[in-house]
């Protein structure tokens, strides 16, 4: 039994000292509340800080608003106990906080913005617990507990949590709500873990946030295994800092080659219509230059070649009109001329004629 008390004394205090810097507070003891700001309808202090007004944002997630008044749901199937109205409102969220991200730091800012004064504690589990009810962890307990202590949202931080909450835990901090989302949360010995709370009326969901967890988060690392060992390797890490053979790394080397390869391809291939389209356009704005230039001159040459040639043209193009006038059936000139061609016709005949007798 006393080595179990020493076992923990040392983890806490190793973890004061891991969460801590001179000068700033315990784990356990409390500061001020975050003093609520107003920015443009915003609190910047938020952690989609100034996203809050990027529509992209927007899209995915809503601002979280502080409810001004002390009121509480009253749709869910369990009670729910009004606050007390003349101190702060104790509350308590729990967890393993996991490669804190943006899904644990919304439930966090929920439970803050319940009322309008609130005192938020956390309880976070330590490694012992974890690793034998949920398994391997990423950060140990004591970078977990300094991660959430940089959490703007929380003013106290309950290191070895227990996994369970019990009436003295409640007692003990003066617990007036224990906040989660609403699914049930089971366990080995419960179908919901937080039964025991809701019972008492003293539980105040939150909402979960979607599309985020410490386990997916996991699972794209797995998932893209290889590229991440690529790129350690790239930024100097050896083969036996990453754990992985000489085996291992030269098909990474050989991914890498194939990679830069199809790259390199792309980029050709890519430059290369590029270049197409570029001297195509070129080609057909100086097509329109060439166009618009000769538009331009057109009436310039026109009037220019009349005034050197015009008197010389004319004179051709009326001697040509005339005789194509005069060459008319209907012309007297030209029925003349076809009575005289006919005369001289005649009298060949008649001489032909004569030499023949």
């Amino acid at each position: 039994m006393g080595n179990q008390e020493n076992g923990a004394r040392s983890r806490r205090d190793s973890s004061d000292q891991a969460c801590s810097t001179p000068g700033s507070p315990k784990l356990t003891t409390s500061r001020s509340p975050s003093p609520s700001l107003s920015f443009g309808g915003m609190d910047p202090g938020s952690p989609m800080g100034l996203g809050d007004n990027d529509p992209n944002v927007l899209k995915s997630f809503k601002p979280i608003e502080t409810n001004e008044t002390l009121e509480v749901p009253t749709d869910k199937p369990y009670k729910i106990n009004p606050p007390p109205r003349d101190r702060p409102v104790r509350l308590y969220c729990d967890g393993i906080y996991d490669l804190v991200h943006y899904g644990h730091m919304r439930a966090l800012e929920q439970a803050k913005k319940s009322f309008p004064n609130v005192y938020l504690m956390v309880g976070m589990n330590n490694d012992s617990e974890t690793h034998r009810r949920k398994g391997k962890t990423v950060l140990t307990e004591g970078e977990r507990y300094e991660s959430m202590r940089h959490c703007r949202w929380v003013d106290e931080i309950i290191a070895d949590a227990p996994w369970f909450v019990t009436q003295e835990f409640l007692d003990e901090h003066q617990i007036d709500y224990v906040c989660h989302d609403d699914l049930p949360y089971a366990s080995t010995e419960s179908d919901d873990v937080y039964a025991f709370v809701k019972a008492q009326g003293r539980f105040l969901p939150t909402q979960r946030t979607d599309g985020v967890s410490t386990s997916e988060l996991i699972t794209r690392i797995v998932r893209d295994y290889d590229k991440y060992l690529r790129r350690n390797l790239e930024r100097g890490m050896s083969p036996k800092d990453l754990n992985i053979s000489f085996l291992k790394e030269q098909e990474l080397n050989l991914q890498k080659h194939v990679s830069d390869i199809r790259e390199q391809i792309k980029k050709n291939i890519r430059g290369t219509r590029e270049d197409l389209v570029g001297e195509l356009e070129d080609l057909k704005a100086e097509l329109r230059h060439t166009k618009l230039f000769w538009e331009d001159r057109r009436q310039d040459f026109v009037r220019g070649f009349s005034s050197m040639f015009g008197s010389q043209v004319e004179k051709i193009f009326g001697r040509k009109r005339r005789e194509e006038e005069s060459a008319l059936p209907g012309n007297g000139l030209a029925t003349k001329r076809i009575r005289k061609e006919q005369s001289k016709s005649s009298l060949a005949s008649k001489d032909s004629t004569n030499e023949l007798s």
